[in-house]
Parts: C-alpha cells; sequence; structure tokens
C-alpha cells in the first residue's frame, strides 16, 4: 500500500495500489502457482529480481494482508510465504489480465520491436547530423 494512503478514488485505485509495481504481480502468479513457497525458491521462480527488491515486495504484501509469511521454529530456520485469502482473491482478478498477456504477448513484442527499431534509426539520424555540422565548422575554420 502507498505510504499513508487512507483513501481511494475508486476500486480500480485501491487494487493497484496493492498490486502496483514490476515485480508483485509475479510474485502473486508464482506463489499460486507453486503454494507455500521458501525465498530461495520464489527467488529462483522470479530469476531478474534481486534479493532486496524481493524482500522489500514481499514487506510490502505482507504489510497489505496479501501474503502470509509463515517462519517455522527450527535450526536452520525456515521461513514459507503463500497467498491469503485476500492474496488468492486479488490473484483471481489478476487471471483475466495475464491471459489478455498471452493472447497479445506476439502482438505487443513487434510493436515494441518496431518503436526500438525507429528510435534507433531516428538517433542515427540525429548523429550523422551532429557530425555534418561539426564538419563544417572545422572546414571553416
Amino acid at each position: 500500500m502507498a505510504k499513508g494512503k487512507t483513501e481511494y478514488g475508486c476500486g480500480l485505485d485501491a487494487a493497484v495500489d496493492v498490486v502496483g509495481g514490476k515485480w508483485k504481480p509475479l510474485i502473486l502468479w508464482a506463489l499460486h502457482a507453486h503454494g507455500a513457497t521458501r525465498f530461495g525458491e520464489l527467488r529462483r521462480q522470479i530469476a531478474r529480481v534481486s534479493e532486496k527488491v524481493l524482500i522489500q515486495q514481499l514487506r510490502e504484501l505482507e504489510a497489505d494482508g496479501i501474503v502470509h509469511r509463515e517462519v517455522y521454529p527450527e535450526v536452520p530456520p525456515r521461513v514459507e510465504y503463500s497467498l491469503t485469502a485476500l492474496g488468492e482473491a486479488l490473484n483471481t482478478a489478476l487471471l483475466p489480465l495475464g491471459d489478455w498477456g498471452e493472447s497479445f504477448m506476439a502482438e505487443i513484442l513487434a510493436i515494441k520491436e518496431a518503436r526500438r527499431t525507429a528510435e534507433e534509426v531516428s538517433q542515427d539520424v540525429s548523429d550523422e547530423a551532429s557530425e555534418g555540422a561539426a564538419d563544417g565548422a572545422v572546414e571553416a575554420a
């Protein structure tokens, strides 16, 4: 939840506040798919997330009542994360979003690739124009 947020304009505002960020939906998805999961396993399932960010996101999800953190009194200590009922309900709401992503993934990637290519071409043209202006200034001197 946003720090100190006490009011929402609509339900979507509340949902985005809880699940907002790059990693939280992936954490929810992993916990839904694998059930109670230890930190190291979760880190391997979400390969690109740093340990620091994963810890931070799990703490926020726990504070918002989405994730349950179970500490087992063992040596060495064992901690497992799982979805609460609220977390399961939120994940159910995210399932159609995941379906949409699956359906349009190729199209999304094609659009992003086209934009990246256009930006590279634009940068190349800009670089050539800068070089041409610099060459002209050297010749004038």
